[in-house]
């Protein structure tokens, strides 16, 4: 039986803040991309120097996200995010101060630090919240937020052009700081006593537990087959999403002669437009579905991935121009099915004590492969093998995983209750 239980009182409010917060968390860490010739001309530094902002912060940031899952799930949820959010404001601001290479590398390794405690207690704390029959959409609403925020990066590049390169950090750390005010008094964790279990559809009070452990909560989640297959699949679906994504660009200026700027927009703007649709309507069509069966996140997906696989082929074979962007809206459209169920999948599979440090582990996965499938696109391009062949390797990965979701079906298991937290 399917839960029908209204929901608590701020379930929306705190999905309304945390869109906002998602927003900043990624322009915050993106915008520095689009800057790259006024942070040159004030801090010199080669072009791999400048790579390495961005490939330091995501080392630490994967690194980071299991641990930082794990203080999620052990203390406080919305105080966990409302001091992530205050610290890597802090660091945004801080930024902006910055004199030597050396100092702007050490920034971004906080900010990986700090801003790798956002996403596995956000999504928790939604998933505290939001019941199967919202879950889907209320994740997607949030993640909306952070397809916003990464659509407004390049905010960064037009305000250094205007006012110089530190004038943005300066501006949106001031912002995020004032924005962490008003969650200190409005963002709070779900009451206790209306916290509880969803796994298998039924809804338990909460109870007073021992406090979570990380070699308990470890041993659970890597002991569990239905995890370790969420696992191997967000991994696959990680690296062929990175590789397609990054080399889009080169193939769209190389196949079809586009100006770098127009392919980069083009690459870009068109997959961000369908994906931030897709979040909503892959969180509706889940949520819907789970009306009438537990597993519909996972169906929902399914389908996606049924239709982005075959997309992303059709962009690496067509010689029209036309037809590739459309490939590429499609495959933007449904791979963000994914995004917007990953966690609500993961409430059918894990303890619901184990939430957040679960999805840490899927973030440290996710960005070491995604990293690696990029780099690996590298390597096949200076062997002179066509860009093609990293869609059409994407495209076996996609098919891969869909595999994989066959063979995921949580079992009918006791409702286990939240765990207790320090507060």
């Amino acid at each position: 039986m399917i839960e029908t239980n209204a929901l608590p009182r701020r379930a929306w409010l705190i999905v309304g803040l945390l869109w906002f917060v998602g927003c900043l968390n990624y322009l915050d860490r993106v915008m520095i991309t689009t800057m790259r010739e006024s942070l040159v001309a004030a801090i010199p530094m080669t072009d791999a120097q400048f790579g390495l902002l961005t490939t330091l912060f995501l080392l630490v940031y994967a690194v980071f996200s299991p641990f930082a899952g794990f203080i999620a799930d052990r203390f406080n949820r919305s105080k966990v995010i409302i001091v992530s959010f205050i610290v890597w404001s802090a660091v945004t601001w801080l930024t902006a101060h910055a004199k030597t290479y050396e100092q702007l590398l050490a920034t971004r390794a906080l900010m990986g630090i700090s801003e790798a405690c956002y996403i596995p207690a956000a999504l928790a704390l939604i998933a505290d919240y939001h019941r199967t029959t919202t879950r889907s959409f209320a994740n997607g609403v949030h993640l909306s937020g952070v397809l916003a925020g990464s659509g407004l990066g390049g905010l960064g590049g037009w305000i250094a052009e205007r006012h110089g390169w530190g004038h943005a950090f300066m501006l949106f750390g001031q912002l995020g700081i004032a924005l962490a005010v008003v969650l200190i008094f409005f963002l709070r964790d779900l009451p206790a006593d209306q916290n509880g279990s969803t796994l298998g559809g039924a809804t338990t009070t909460a109870s007073t537990t021992p406090p979570v452990r990380l070699g308990e909560a470890l041993r659970s989640l890597l002991g569990n087959k239905n995890f370790l297959l969420a696992l191997t699949y967000w991994s696959l679906m990680g690296a062929s999403s990175w590789a397609v994504i990054g080399w889009m660009p080169t193939y769209l200026n190389e196949q079809f002669k586009l100006g770098q700027g127009v392919a980069g927009l083009s690459a870009t703007g068109y997959y961000q437009a369908a994906a931030l649709v897709g979040v909503l309507v892959g969180g509706i069509w889940a949520d819907r579905w789970s009306r009438k069966q537990l597993l519909g996140p996972i169906y929902v997906v399914m389908v996606g991935i049924a239709v982005a696989a075959p997309s992303i082929l059709l962009v690496s074979v067509t010689d029209t121009l036309v037809v590739a962007l459309g490939g590429l809206v499609m495959f933007g459209l449904t791979k963000s099915f994914v995004d917007a169920n990953m966690m609500p999948i993961l409430t059918l599979i894990v303890d619901s004590r184990y939430r957040a440090t679960g999805y840490g582990l899927l973030n440290l996965c996710a960005c070491v492969v995604g990293g690696a499938s990029i780099y690996a696109g590298g390597v096949l391009r200076d062997a002179e093998v066509n860009v093609v062949r990293v869609f059409q390797l994407g495209g076996l990965s996609f098919f891969v995983s869909l595999a994989i979701l066959f063979f995921l079906r949580p079992g009918k298991r006791p409702p286990q209750p939240m765990a207790g937290k320090s507060h």
